[in-house]
């Protein structure tokens, strides 16, 4: 017996492994992947948080009547709100000015979608049902259960935080500029003659930085400078509505650059360099704060030093005291000036922070990246980072709204911005949680 016993445990052995794998194989995903302690595939979708970005943008759109900087503010609440979410379960990343934690085995993915859409029915209750169906949409690709539960709970409590830490931050706040029109100074610009757009962005609370002044650089060139003249004259060539010097391919640049789908493009970067939930939450949230930190940087810039644009500058060039310049009284840009002053230009400082943050967070200028024109409907790639800084630094130009200096410099503070938030935010977390 005891022999016979011995003989057949091998068997039996080989027998009871090959019907346990095969049990093992149909069992659902959910049922394999709690050994560790953490949550299913299914329930840490990637794809989740570029889905509500493109839920937030186009949220955003319908429901704010503002400028597209004004706009990068939501875009960077929701990204900021995803991140915590995610990376309150997942670990990895140190989360946004926040230290609570979620169950390891939570949904990271339902808990992006929940803190997305509690932020934004909260700031744009309007939109409530549209956001309760992407929302229901969301969670019917999770399975059912208590990661699901637990990550929905969490996410919540991730946009509650994110909505109190951003009470009284400065949005719509009476901001004036009352500078007198003096040579030299921003006043309202035809055909429009509107008032300062959006002044209170320069005196907002920064997402990042200590204060919208902290990387104020120093002054443009003076009216009488060489150096401006230079600038007038090739703003006043080839970003004229009917310059004869600016080629067609210029005349793209400067239609393409008008507003863009950075959300879109920061999806297919995700999607194409093949991010975990993690990964993805931290590139939204990096690029988009640090480009509404952008916004403020020149804003501030704006406000302080109140530089008149390229369309009063060349009218006016009588008025400069600078030898060589020339007024033309009849020149028109390419694109409609915007109603804020010209140093700094908001496009280029925001590009430069979307470049600084993409080149930092992929460790190598190569970002490979792909973006779409909202306007145009045309996209481009950018294999390096520094193609993509010149050709807007080059669009601001050649539609006629910005001067050169306005937009190197202020491509130059969106660097200095992305470099020093990548030191003190969404960092790695010194030790990945059990």
């Amino acid at each position: 017996m005891r022999k016979r016993t011995r003989r057949a445990a091998p068997a039996l052995i080989v027998r009871l492994a090959v019907g346990l794998a095969a049990l093992a194989s149909t069992l659902p995903v959910a049922a394999t992947a709690a050994a560790d302690g953490t949550a299913p595939p299914a329930t840490r979708d990637p794809a989740v948080v570029s889905e509500w970005m493109r839920v937030a943008a186009d949220t955003i759109e319908a429901e704010v009547d503002g400028t597209p900087p004004d706009r990068m503010f939501w875009e960077a609440y929701a990204a900021t709100a995803m991140y915590n979410a995610v990376t309150g379960i997942e670990g990895r990343y140190v989360p946004y000015r926040w230290r609570e934690h979620g169950p390891r085995q939570a949904s990271s993915s339902a808990a992006a979608a929940a803190a997305a859409h509690r932020l934004l029915t909260h700031y744009f209750p309007a939109a409530g049902a549209r956001l309760d169906a992407a929302f229901a949409a969301t969670l019917a690709k999770i399975p059912d259960g208590r990661a699901e539960q637990e990550g929905v709970a969490f996410g919540r409590r991730a946009a509650d935080h994110f909505a109190e830490l951003r009470e009284h931050d400065g949005r719509d706040a009476p901001v004036s500029f009352d500078r007198p029109p003096v040579p030299g100074i921003w006043r309202p610009t035809p055909p429009a003659f509107a008032p300062f757009s959006n002044a209170w962005l320069g005196r907002m609370r920064p997402l990042l930085l200590h204060s919208p002044d902290m990387f104020r650089p120093g002054p443009p060139p003076p009216p009488a400078s060489a150096r401006y003249a230079r600038d007038l004259a090739e703003v006043k060539a080839y970003g004229a509505l009917d310059s004869t010097v600016r080629t067609p391919q210029q005349t793209d640049t400067a239609r393409f650059f008008t507003e863009l789908d950075i959300p879109g493009a920061l999806a297919d970067q995700a999607a194409r360099r093949g991010f975990d939930i993690a990964d993805t939450a931290r590139l939204y949230a990096a690029a988009h704060s640090a480009q509404a930190d952008g916004i403020v940087a020149s804003w501030d810039a704006k406000l302080h030093y109140g530089t008149w644009r390229p369309i009063t500058a060349i009218r006016l060039a009588d008025q400069d005291g600078n030898p060589d310049t020339e007024p033309d009284t009849g020149w028109e840009p390419l694109l409609p000036t915007p109603a804020h002053p010209d140093y700094l230009s908001g496009h280029a400082t925001t590009a430069g922070a979307l470049t600084g943050t993409l080149t930092r967070l992929l460790g190598d200028d190569r970002i490979d990246f792909t973006v779409r024109s909202v306007r145009g409907g045309s996209t481009r790639h950018y294999e390096y980072a520094a193609d993509y800084d010149r050709d807007v630094i080059d669009a601001r130009v050649f539609g006629g709204i910005h001067t050169r200096t306005a937009d190197i410099v202020g491509n130059r503070v969106g660097h200095r911005i992305a470099d020093w938030a990548l030191t003190k935010y969404f960092v790695p977390a010194r030790t990945h949680r059990p």
